[in-house]
């Protein structure tokens, strides 16, 4: 594994192109999953995946992400459940019908349940720096929550590259005390998402993006 910071090019260019044109086929091949075969995930992948997710960049190099793996199904069934009961709740409230709460629910549940592994990605204060008014400590948690965010890319893409999907999945967020209390984490944990992840039933095409005008503003 290399650990230094020189650039991977060859005195030619040769090297460096081949990876530039690898890295590019590997970031746009990525899609987000939400049917899988039932075969395992390889623990050597698993391993390899989550370890890519640790040279993301974070504020103060606290690295303040934790990522809780799921694996057997009653686990899975177990925070699906936990989460749908609060979800209901709250489509209850935005004036949803049963019928489609339901279904909802059903979809869901299918997506979580039937994922070989499920990563729940989570945050915490360790290395953070405290402030004593609330904007910056807000702005605080927020660069935690950028950080984890490339984390999970790393997830993502390194899955990919080993022939596995994923999906993002941001459901935790809306009721991270549920979740702690399902799968018995610490309660210094505050999960922000899942990542599903597996073999995909098929790969889908890619959607359009955005014109890059839409996007990107040079400034002079």
């Amino acid at each position: 594994m290399r650990l230094d910071a020189k650039p991977l090019v060859s005195e030619d260019g040769a090297a460096g192109a081949a990876i530039s044109e690898a890295y590019d086929i590997v970031l746009k091949g990525r899609r987000s999953i939400r049917r899988y075969l039932p075969d395992p995930v390889p623990e050597e992948d698993l391993q390899v995946i989550l370890e890519q997710s640790r040279w993301a960049p974070s504020p103060h190099n606290s690295e303040p992400w934790r990522f809780a793996v799921l694996r057997t199904p009653e686990v899975k069934e177990r925070l699906a459940a936990a989460m749908a009961e609060r979800w209901v709740q709250d489509l209850q409230g935005d004036g949803w019908t049963p019928e489609a709460i339901e279904r909802e629910l059903r979809i869901s549940r299918r997506r979580i349940v039937e994922a070989p592994v499920v990563i729940v990605a989570c945050l915490v204060d360790e290395g953070l720096d405290e402030y004593p008014d609330p904007t910056r400590q807000l702005n605080e948690q927020l660069m935690a929550a950028h950080s984890l965010g490339a984390a999970v890319q790393n997830v993502m893409v390194g899955a990919y590259a080993r022939g596995l999907g994923t999906c993002w999945m941001c459901a935790p967020l809306f009721c991270p005390d549920v979740v702690v209390h399902a799968l018995d984490l610490p309660t210094e944990y505050k999960p922000q998402g899942l990542i599903t992840l597996g073999y995909p039933v098929a790969w889908p095409d890619a959607r359009e993006r955005r014109p890059m005008p839409d996007l990107v503003m040079e400034v002079r």
